[in-house]
């Protein structure tokens, strides 16, 4: 599975699932949202996940399931077994690691690092592998070590792209990093650029998440069409890092829990809620200015999570968007919002300037060449 078939379906409701397998992480970086380090134990119960992935079945399931963190890469053998449940049932399978296995320089082989085992066996098992790069990640794992691990996941036979933040489309290192892939991979591994955000430990200096929108205008949120697993197992509708941290989550975005619920569950409360239609379709500034108490103050996210005791907002939504009616326009607003494909979802959501990246790609190199790493 290539990056650009993932990302092209992040605006079909339920038609992926996020799953956060631990909060810890080796690395300190800087810009971590999540604010993960290894000490941080918070994480779902490794049974209860099983579980719940395990209750996906041929006809009700995923598409995609995306293993993330933290860094999941730290329970190698939970990671493998999911991926190995999830791919049973028909889903597919991504991977998303800060590289942290890739930094000691004594272990390489001619063919790039040498990957711990049960590592090794983790990311055999997944559809999809994502390296984190950046100039935090940078100061943790060195990019030679981490352009040579992806090399020797290539030859595995892995699908492979990196994850690439940065400060915005002027950030020099962006330009650096994109040039040092395209050289050392000859345009053949795609790349997904986001900008960072101000959360977790990069609250204190990166730049605000975007205002809202003009209320009169609608913007759909992509981002309220996956459901996520968070660190305490809740299940939410959103990705959004206060969302995922912060308690008690609003209640239209509370999708139940892993230890109470299963997917068939969790994938018809995303599918028929009037409110998460709304905000899939026209957004929730338009959500508020129409139907609701009006606009709150605070960026597009703060006003979404603000629908949560916004009943005129829910009455509207269910007046708009409830029954067939409803599943109708949510529908319609994924296929329009799907029609530029993953280069469209990321100018809405990531770093627009880098966009063409997300479907750069093709079959691995020869073995003689892209090896000159710096």
């Amino acid at each position: 599975m290539e990056l650009a078939e993932l990302v092209a379906r992040r605006p079909f409701p339920a038609a992926g699932l996020l799953l956060g397998l631990t909060r810890r992480c080796p690395l300190s970086c800087a810009h971590c949202s999540t604010g993960s380090d290894l000490f941080t134990r918070e994480e779902p119960d490794g049974g209860q996940l099983e579980r719940f992935v395990g209750s996906f079945t041929e006809v009700d399931r995923p598409d995609i399931v995306m293993l993330t963190g933290g860094e999941p890469l730290l329970l190698p053998a939970l990671a493998e077994r999911l991926s190995t449940l999830a791919r049973g049932a028909g889903s597919r399978t991504a991977l998303l690691s800060g590289m942290f296995f890739a930094r000691s320089g004594s272990r390489r082989g001619r063919r790039g690092a040498a990957i711990p085992p049960a590592i090794l066996r983790a990311i055999r098992s997944v559809d999809h592998f994502s390296a984190s790069l950046d100039l935090h990640h940078e100061r943790e794992v060195p990019r030679a070590d981490v352009f040579r691990a992806l090399h020797r996941i290539r030859d595995e036979g892995v699908a492979v792209s990196f994850h690439l933040t940065g400060t915005g489309a002027a950030d020099p290192y962006l330009a650096d990093i994109t040039r040092a892939v395209e050289r050392e991979f000859g345009g053949r591994v795609p790349c997904l650029v986001n900008e960072v955000r101000p959360f977790g430990r990069a609250a204190s200096w990166a730049r605000p998440a975007r205002t809202g929108p003009d209320p009169a205008a609608a913007s759909p949120c992509s981002m309220a069409a996956w459901p996520v697993v968070a660190f305490d197992g809740r299940v939410l509708a959103c990705c959004n890092q206060d969302t995922v941290d912060k308690r008690p989550v609003p209640a239209h975005l509370d999708l139940g829990h892993i230890g109470a619920d299963d997917w068939g569950t969790v994938r018809a409360r995303a599918l028929e809620s009037p409110v998460l239609r709304m905000l899939r379709t026209v957004g929730p500034t338009h959500l508020a200015a129409r139907y609701g108490s009006g606009p709150r103050a605070g960026s597009y996210c703060d006003g979404c999570r603000a629908l949560g005791d916004d009943e005129a907002a829910a009455a509207g939504a269910l007046a708009v968007a409830g029954g067939a009616a409803g599943a109708l326009l949510d529908l319609t607003a994924a296929v329009r919002g799907s029609r530029e494909g993953a280069q469209g979802v990321v100018r809405r959501h990531g770093c627009a300037a880098y966009a063409p990246l997300v479907v750069t790609g093709g079959p691995p190199l020869p073995e003689t060449e892209g090896r000159d790493v710096r």
